[in-house]
């Protein structure tokens, strides 16, 4: 492998070595402000007193712990007060779907982890772990997990490929007695709702009133798809790169919705995405970008509302979608209406925890979105405006609570609020 000259400033900076690259691409300096910040790592453990003396020691390790071990053993219950598993969660991937950068394997999957780590303690008080396996065998995973879940009060998959996804959340959620969540489907799933109830205010429609399709069936699209349908669309068509591959009767579709990652024909379409757009109301796209032209939204109704999240191109370029939507959200920041799961998957953990939470259930998902679209009060609602920013300090606060209810209604709560 050729190694690519140094920048000038690469060469006055040496203190870190270059990353080679294949000739005819730049190197990458690792004194930039990105690589800096990631330099050594972006989390630590830090314990809650300093252990200065021999009194300090024998309180948190020998001879002291031993009695709150056997404590613990008499009532396993006693982990969640004298440890920290009943704040922690652990982030676990396999590394097959990282961001847009697809399956980069466990080592490069490790910054996004402690990434969102770091989400977790700021914006939730959580302490979470980043957990990267080396296997990408559903068996292997699922017997993974399980072995680690005694150290942790809920499980958040990330960045875990489809269709291994679906069943590596349903047996672990099998299996352990704690809330296991898999944010690319249900964090995303949740806040697109929310944005998308907003946006119908707007356009003085109903979420029974309007066909809504859904482009790209991976992970991220069915659960779009199946909460939708939980919370009362009617009109619901599902395409994936071949095509139409997703319809039928509301009634059905809603039935059969848990199935949904079975039952999708993906290799028998029977029409085009712009079949499926024609007298559409909304687009939702978790696909790829630029799928879409202005051509393909005069199929679609008055007033089209258009939501492009693939990362980091859209579905439609930001400049076509304001100027030939009524209202046009994407994934980014740089742009309004940006629908992000950062807006829900902290509030969501908290509100587990706070509970005790068996599980994570389709009522808490619900009332997510719910929750987040309460947040933008009738007078800031417009076109630029359809969901709360991620720096609202009620988000987390909002969410945590309406899961924490959820639970609670739907029995699955062990204990009420902290």
């Amino acid at each position: 492998m050729a190694v690519v000259e140094k920048t000038a400033e690469q060469t006055a900076n040496t203190s870190l070595p270059c990353i080679e690259q294949p000739e005819g691409n730049r190197s990458l300096s690792m004194n930039d402000r990105i690589f800096m910040a990631h330099r050594g790592g972006k989390i630590r453990v830090a314990g809650k007193f300093q252990i200065e003396n021999s009194d300090t020691l024998a309180l948190a390790y020998t001879p002291g712990v031993g009695r709150v071990c056997q404590a613990v053993a008499t009532d396993p219950a006693l982990a969640y007060r004298l440890t920290g598993k009943g704040n922690s969660v652990a982030v676990v991937t396999d590394g097959s779907a990282v961001l847009g950068l697809g399956n980069v394997g466990p080592h490069a999957a490790l910054p996004v982890m402690e990434g969102k780590a770091m989400l977790f303690r700021q914006l939730a008080g959580i302490d979470a772990w980043p957990i990267c396996l080396d296997t990408q065998d559903p068996d292997e995973i699922v017997r993974t997990v399980t072995a680690l879940a005694p150290s942790f009060g809920g499980i958040h998959l990330e960045d875990i490929s489809s269709p291994r996804c679906f069943e590596v959340e349903r047996r672990l959620q099998e299996t352990l007695d704690i809330p296991v969540m898999h944010d690319d489907q249900h964090g995303t799933a949740a806040v697109v709702l929310a944005a998308l109830l907003n946006a119908l205010k707007v356009t003085g429609r109903r979420l029974d009133q309007v066909t809504i399709v859904v482009n790209g069936l991976g992970a991220a699209g069915i659960a779009c798809c199946q909460l939708l349908l939980a919370a009362g669309a009617v009109s619901l068509r599902g395409c994936d790169k071949q095509g139409l591959v997703l319809t039928g009767r509301p009634q059905v579709l809603r039935r059969s919705r848990e199935l949904f990652p079975d039952s999708i024909r993906y290799n028998r379409p029977v029409g085009t995405l712009r079949e499926a757009l024609r007298d559409a109301h909304v687009f939702i796209g978790v696909s790829a970008g630029n799928v879409l032209a202005p051509d393909d939204l005069k199929l679609m109704a008055h007033d089209p509302i258009v939501f492009a999240l693939a990362n980091p191109d859209p579905e439609l370029p930001p400049e076509l979608g304001h100027r030939h939507c009524r209202i046009y959200a994407t994934g980014r920041s740089d742009y309004p209406n940006q629908i992000n799961n950062l807006l829900a998957f902290p509030g969501m953990f908290r509100g587990v925890l706070d509970a005790r939470a068996t599980t994570f259930n389709e009522p808490m998902h619900l009332a997510v979105a719910s929750a987040l679209a309460d947040l933008v009060p009738a007078r800031s609602l417009s076109e630029h405006c359809i969901i709360p920013s991620v720096f609202d300090p009620q988000v987390v606060p909002a969410v945590a609570n309406a899961v924490s209810q959820a639970a609670r209604d739907t029995g699955v709560a062990r204990c009420g609020l902290r």
